[in-house]
């Protein structure tokens, strides 16, 4: 292997500060939500397996029962015999052992950048659940080293290319099932290592896969359901940011609060644009009686709440999908240890995933317009209602070579476009592959990695966003001191402020820009995280 390689410092200490410790996720016998992925994810919670003797013996019993089952002379797919198309192919009983490890090394074709560590760390936990269900006849063992790679962080560097979403996520896992096998590379206290040394290391010797613990790894909907928890965690705090950043849009533009009022969202109860509604409202408490420059806001503004509860109803069916996958058996065959039956079907088809990150990233780009179009209502002199061109703030004599946030808004727009290029639905383009087996798949992993595509993008515009609106409203106070800014805003505009001053000179914005989309993926930028889908 080439010389062992420096993992990012920059990259290490962030995840190092979101380390805080917090109660460990308890797997097996319970759901896990979103949020306990999220935690995990992002280094905050360690796992821990069930300690409940039922849950725990009746994963052994999964195990015995498929022993036996193999013993009887029975043929299990993918256990003694070949794997896809060729499961008409009998494997002879010397080689049933050998076979897992075989799958695990075909399937190292991945390509594409890796995962990140969260996303990794969501990968294993999405696994890990499934397979503690108690379907997939591994054993103990083996949920117990995939709690290892979440609990040490060993990491299996897993190319992001190379799923259509069933039978599962085979390639990408392959990658999670040769780590504990000890062959290929991880990352371990960030650093790339070998797995095998890293298990020694550890005080453990690598994983012999017992027969189908191969293909239990794989043949599932892991990768995909991994990234979509953390894509609806994002989306989610887009949501409440793009609600945020209208309310303090119209105080930029002494605008009218009253557009917002509580018997409009009545009258047309979608419950995600009146919860969005309410949110500006609340923000906006005390400017009910602000006549505004216009008797009527432009649609950006007035129509937000109706752009923002698309994002929000939607979240509350694809929380109810990426939750009921992540907490499914979603592996073939399924082993019955109750009934000692093997279960032969398609649980590993990600259609559910597929469907939800389609609409959600749709539902997220739509937020991206949004807020381009009202930061371009901002820097515009036809239309911000007395704030000044490009909402420079330079003194009299230097505006004639300031121009303040134009180039930022041409580069919003710019990422507000390639996000509404990458909206183009994933599901529908199905490609029959391994001899006509595979012949209709989910592309479940290409939705959702086009959602957190589509995710990064929009962060980028809300960031600018921030920046521009937060700078506008400081324009307008200079305009009017008297402006009602209510306590909400004001609080949002220090902590922006704080980490980005004023721009009275023209000065490069990216730092400030990549400083702050980094708090808004992290789901950090609001400090005061209102109710809504994780209430």
């Amino acid at each position: 292997m080439a010389e062992h390689d420096l993992i990012d410092d920059a990259n290490v200490n962030a995840q190092a500060a979101q380390a805080a410790p917090v109660t460990q996720v308890v797997v097996g016998g319970r759901k896990l939500t979103i949020e306990e992925v999220v935690a995990i994810a992002r280094l905050r919670a360690p796992v821990a397996l069930s300690g409940d003797p039922a849950w725990c013996e009746r994963i052994e019993r999964g195990a015995d029962f498929l022993r036996r089952h193999l013993a009887a002379g029975a043929t299990v797919y993918g256990v003694n015999t070949g794997y896809g198309d060729a499961c008409v192919v009998d494997v002879p009983m010397e080689l049933v052992e050998a076979l897992p490890l075989q799958l695990t090394r075909y399937h190292g074709c991945g390509m594409g950048a890796y995962l990140d560590d969260a996303q990794t760390l969501a990968v294993i936990a999405a696994r890990l659940n499934s397979l503690a269900y108690g379907f997939s006849g591994v054993r103990t063992v083996l949920l117990e080293r995939l709690a290892d790679l979440i609990n040490h962080r060993v990491l299996p560097r897993i190319p992001s290319e190379g799923s259509v979403g069933a039978s599962g996520d085979l390639t990408p896992l392959s990658y999670v099932a040769a780590a504990l096998a000890g062959e290929r590379d991880v990352v371990f206290e960030g650093r790339f290592r070998e797995a095998r040394e890293v298990w020694l290391e550890l005080g453990r010797s690598p994983l012999t896969l017992a027969p189908k613990e191969g293909l239990a790894l794989m043949n599932g909907t892991a990768v995909m359901t991994g990234l979509a928890c953390l894509a609806f965690a994002r989306a989610d705090h887009l949501t409440r940011l793009t609600a945020r950043l209208t309310a303090l849009s119209t105080v930029a533009l002494d605008g009218r609060a009253a557009h917002f009022d509580a018997m409009l969202f009545e009258v047309k109860p979608h419950a995600g644009q009146a919860e969005a509604a309410a949110w500006i409202r609340a923000d906006l408490a005390g400017r009910d009686d602000t006549p505004g420059h216009r008797l009527q806001d432009r649609y950006s503004i007035r129509c937000a709440p109706h752009v923002i509860g698309v994002a929000r109803d939607a979240l509350s069916w694809v929380r109810r999908d990426v939750e009921n996958e992540l907490n499914s058996a979603n592996d073939n065959p399924l082993i019955d240890p109750d009934n000692e039956r093997v279960l032969h079907g398609g649980n590993f088809y990600g259609g559910h995933i597929a469907f939800a990150m389609d609409a959600l990233k749709v539902a997220v780009a739509n937020l991206a317009d949004l807020m381009d179009r009202q930061l371009a209502l901002l820097v515009d002199v036809n239309f911000n209602n007395g704030l000044p061109r490009n909402l420079s703030g330079a003194a009299p004599a230097r505006a004639a070579i300031n121009h303040g946030f134009k180039a930022v808004q041409i580069s919003s727009s710019a990422w507000t476009a390639e996000a509404l290029k990458n909206t183009m639905p994933a599901s529908v383009f199905s490609r029959s592959t391994e001899a006509h087996n595979q012949d209709k798949v989910s592309m479940g992993t290409i939705a959702a990695r086009d959602c957190l595509r589509v995710l990064e993008l929009t962060e980028q515009v809300a960031a600018a966003h921030t920046l521009a609106t937060v700078q506008a409203a400081r324009l307008r106070l200079r305009i009017d001191s008297a402006t009602p800014v209510p306590a909400p805003l004001q609080r949002f505009i220090d902590s922006v402020t704080a980490q980005s001053p004023f721009v009275d000179e023209d000065r490069a914005l990216e730092h400030e820009l990549r400083a702050l989309t980094s708090r808004i993926a992290a789901c950090e930028l609001l400090d005061d995280y209102r109710g809504g889908a994780n209430a």
